[in-house]
C-alpha cells in the first residue's frame, strides 16, 4: 500500500483556543499582557506563522468581543463546553481540513514546538494514514496534550461518539485512538497559566527574573521517604513551582519515581504543578498506594 506523501496530506488550519470563563483567573485570559502584548494577539500570530489560515474558538455569548471579533471565529455549534466542544466546531466547519489546536493561555509555547509538532505529524501519518491527531505528551503526567495538538478530518466522527457516550475530555479521547506522541523537549513549554500567582510566576520567568530562595517545608511518604532518609526536612531553595522542586529534589535524594505517577499538595490541599510557590509553604508529594 502507498503511503501520503506531504503534498497529499490535508491542509493544516489554525484554531486558537479563547472560549474558556477564565474563573480561576478572575479576569480575561485572553487579555492578559506579556512583553506588551496580548496573549490572545501572541497566540494568533504565533499560530498564523504554521497554519494556513487561522480562526479563533469561542462562545456564543464572546462573538461580539471586540478583542475576539479582530480575528476570524468559529463559534461552539454544538452542544456541551470545553475545549473538546471547540475543536469538534472547527472540523464541522471546515471538515476536510486538519486543525492546528492552541490554547491561548501557554506562553511558553514557540515556533520550534509548533513547527516539531508538524514534522511529527507529517511523519505519523506517512507511517499510518488512520492517525487522528498528533500531540505532546505532557511532561507533568505523562497524559497527550490535546490543545497543542493537529488534530485530524477523520477525528470528527470518533469525537461526535465519544461525546455522545458522556465523553468530554479530549486528553481521554487521544488515550483511546490512535494518536501519535512526541515528547517535549522543554518541560515547561506547555504550562499553561490559570491563576493570579502563576501569572506573575511566569511574567517572572518570562523577563529571566532570578528567583529567590524561600523556606519549604516538606514531607515524604513510602518509597520517597526510604530515599530520602527522612519523613521531611525544612529547606531554603529557590525554585517557583513545585515541578521546579521535585527536579531538585530528586537531584539531591535519588529519587525513581517519575513525576507523572505523584500527586503534588500545597498547604494541605492538591495543587498544580505549575502552582507558583511561597516562601512558608507545606508540599507534600504523594507517591501511588502501592509505594510504585
Amino acid at each position: 500500500m502507498s503511503t501520503p506523501d506531504t503534498a497529499e496530506l490535508p491542509r493544516v488550519r489554525g484554531l486558537v483556543l479563547a472560549g474558556g470563563a477564565s474563573t480561576r483567573m478572575r479576569r480575561d485570559k485572553a487579555a492578559l499582557p506579556y512583553a506588551g502584548r496580548e496573549q490572545l494577539e501572541r497566540a494568533c500570530e504565533l499560530l498564523a506563522r504554521h497554519a494556513a489560515d487561522i480562526a479563533v474558538s469561542v462562545r456564543a455569548e464572546q462573538a461580539t468581543d471586540p478583542r475576539r471579533a479582530r480575528w476570524p471565529l468559529i463559534v461552539d455549534s454544538v452542544e456541551g463546553g470545553g475545549p473538546l466542544v471547540g475543536i469538534r466546531s472547527a472540523l464541522a466547519a471546515d471538515p476536510r481540513a486538519a486543525w492546528l489546536v492552541l490554547a491561548c493561555d501557554l506562553p511558553f509555547v514557540t515556533d520550534h514546538v509548533l513547527a516539531q509538532l508538524l514534522a511529527a505529524r507529517a511523519a505519523a501519518l506517512a507511517a499510518d494514514p488512520a492517525t487522528l491527531a498528533t500531540a505532546y505528551r505532557s511532561a507533568h503526567d505523562g497524559l497527550p496534550e490535546p490543545l497543542c495538538a493537529v488534530w485530524e478530518p477523520g477525528a470528527a466522527a470518533p469525537l461526535a461518539a465519544f461525546a455522545a457516550a458522556g465523553g468530554h475530555c479530549p486528553r481521554k479521547f487521544l488515550a483511546r485512538h490512535p494518536t501519535r506522541l512526541l515528547d517535549l523537549e522543554d518541560a515547561r513549554a506547555l504550562d499553561n497559566i490559570n491563576t493570579p500567582e502563576e501569572y506573575g510566576a511566569a511574567l517572572r520567568t518570562l523577563a529571566g527574573a532570578p528567583v529567590n530562595p524561600m523556606r519549604l517545608k516538606i514531607q515524604y511518604y513510602a518509597l520517597m521517604r526510604e530515599q530520602a532518609g527522612r519523613s521531611e526536612e525544612s529547606l531554603e531553595i529557590a525554585v517557583a513551582t513545585p515541578a521546579d522542586l521535585y527536579r531538585e529534589l530528586a537531584t539531591r535524594h535519588g529519587f525513581t519515581l517519575p513525576r507523572e505517577q505523584l500527586k503534588v499538595a500545597v498547604n494541605g490541599d492538591f495543587a498544580e504543578w505549575t502552582r507558583a510557590l511561597r516562601d512558608g509553604d507545606a508540599v507534600v508529594f504523594i507517591p501511588p498506594v502501592a509505594g510504585g
